[in-house]
């Protein structure tokens, strides 16, 4: 008898037709040549017409910003492509964030597209007009009804998605020239080598894989560098370009507010719908579609997993799965945001009374949370740091952890280095930056990021919190499975910080105000 474990010849003999043949098993698609020919025949142009978008007009600026600090290197930024969900079935299409910030493309318009900044000869006009690159689009041409392709991709084939932007329609959107992307692996070795003056590759490496592994031939090929060597550069390239995010221009800010406005209407609608779900199963998902569709339909999408976390939920810091139940009596953490198409994203959190009227000791656990963010806000002035506006967040904390008995030692030794022993009931952080990622710049360098002072044009949150979770036996039995977070977006300016979500409701009365309004708004 054969062992079991071993394969069979057979088993393993398997080509690329076979392979072909078994993928396509569930479907019977046409091949023959009557049927290609056919498909050629009498189609009529469809639509493609686009104008330029309103972040071209920011996307100058960006790219010389980014050509100053490299000056001779060749940078390359893909847009990353589409990523497998399951079998044949791919995750909605996201373009990189640094892609979307240095072309001003949203939504899934060019997966597999790649942005190349082309260093200028030193004795060429543009150069000594004070240029440093020319910016080239590298994207696939339309699969329209004159391919092949538009009736065979499932993924590009326009017979299969609908019309696509190309390489011209492209161009008129972000005011960059395009080139097609079989040029790309030509274009990126010219110039290339180991001496003095030849030119070198940088590449967003995280974005795609695939890319940057033809980068890292395209440099070992021409002996450029060591891989360590190589690395170095491409986290440089990395850590500008997530930093040059931090300083929001007036298009940015301007995207922020929409984020904000749709995800305040998303909220209406979880309030519109939250008397109608309280105690049945899987209610907080039902509460999630609510928020979701709003964002699909007002937006991209969601700027991240939305948190719909009822009773013993919501201390959880993360809790995304949303298949509790919603439960009368029991505080409701919502911490939601929309994604625009441009893919700026707001990022809110508000904590509601399920039955409409806070309790006492929710009451006072919330207004708790409520001071501490105003007095990180307070602390949020132009050449303050991250650091001052979570250390006056957490004094509000301490002190009033202290004052229920709660945290045993003092306010100073807790508050200290070597203490922080309030931290039990917030282990998180209470301030990030915010844009295109809701945890934006995250490649920035502690010194240019915590380290570093506020400025005007900063976008950023303020969301302190208290956790108790149901079984720590430090707080009182009253205190167990109650979470409260506040979080709200701002915007540095020159006179101060500014509360871009001022209009989301976040007193307790403002709140059990609000509520109230939606729920008569749901029975009309």
């Amino acid at each position: 008898m054969a062992d079991s474990t071993t394969p069979r010849e057979s088993d393993v003999d398997i080509n690329e037709q076979d392979m072909a043949d078994r993928v396509n098993n569930r479907t019977l698609r046409p091949n023959s040549a009557s049927f290609q020919e056919f498909m050629t025949q009498d189609w009529g142009e469809q639509d493609s017409s686009v104008e330029p978008l309103e972040s071209s007009a920011y996307i100058g600026a960006r790219l010389a910003q980014l050509g100053k600090r490299f000056p001779t290197d060749r940078l390359i930024i893909p847009a990353g492509d589409y990523k497998t969900r399951n079998n044949d079935c791919d995750y909605a299409f996201r373009p990189d964030s640094a892609f979307a910030y240095y072309t001003g493309l949203g939504e899934d318009l060019e997966p597999g597209a790649i942005l190349v900044l082309e260093p200028l000869a030193a004795d060429s006009p543009e150069a000594q007009a004070g240029q440093t690159h020319r910016a080239e689009l590298f994207v696939s041409p339309r699969a329209d009804q004159s391919t092949r392709d538009y009736y065979r991709s499932s993924q590009y084939g326009e017979y299969w998605v609908g019309p696509r932007a190309g390489l011209k329609e492209l161009s008129i959107m972000t005011g960059l020239p395009t080139r097609n992307i079989a040029e790309f692996d030509q274009a990126i070795t010219q110039g290339v080598g180991p001496d003095e003056g030849a030119i070198r590759l940088r590449v967003l490496y995280h974005t795609d894989p695939a890319i940057t592994a033809r980068v890292d031939a395209v440099r070992k090929e021409k002996g450029q560098g060591s891989p360590d060597h190589n690395k170095a550069l491409d986290n440089q390239f990395e850590e500008f370009a997530s930093e040059a995010r931090m300083i929001k221009d007036a298009y940015e800010v301007n995207e922020m507010r929409k984020a904000v406005a749709a995800t305040k209407d998303g909220f209406d609608r979880i309030l519109s719908r939250l008397p109608q779900v309280v105690g049945q199963p899987r209610s907080e998902r039902m509460l999630e579609g609510a928020f979701n569709a709003n964002a699909r339909e007002e937006g991209n999408d969601v700027g991240y997993g939305s948190i719909i976390a009822s009773g013993v939920h919501a201390p959880v810091l993360h809790w995304m799965r949303n298949n509790g139940t919603v439960s009368e009596g029991e505080l409701l953490l919502i911490d939601a945001g929309v994604e625009t198409n441009s893919l700026y994203t707001a990022d809110i959190t508000r904590t509601f009374p399920v039955g409409g009227k806070f309790s006492k000791i929710q009451r006072d656990i919330y207004e708790t949370v409520l001071r501490s963010q105003i007095a990180g806000f307070e602390a949020a002035q132009p050449g303050a740091t991250y650091s001052d506006i979570h250390h006056a967040c957490m004094q509000v904390l301490a002190e009033q952890l202290h004052e229920w008995g709660i945290l045993k030692v003092s306010v100073e030794e807790s508050l200290s280095p070597q203490g922080q022993q309030h931290r039990r009931w917030h282990a998180c952080g209470c301030a990030h930056h915010l844009g295109l990622d809701v945890h934006d710049c995250a490649e920035a360098r502690y010194e240019s990021y915590q380290g570093a002072a506020i400025t005007p044009g900063m976008i950023f949150t303020i969301e302190p919190g208290l956790y108790f979770k149901e079984n720590d036996m430090m707080v009182p039995p009253e205190f167990r499975g109650i979470g409260v977070r506040i979080e709200d977006d701002i915007l540095m300016t020159e006179n101060g910080p500014e509360w871009i979500s001022k209009q989301i409701p976040k007193t307790v009365e403002e709140v059990e105000a609000w509520m109230a309004e939606r729920a008569a708004v749901a029975q009309n």
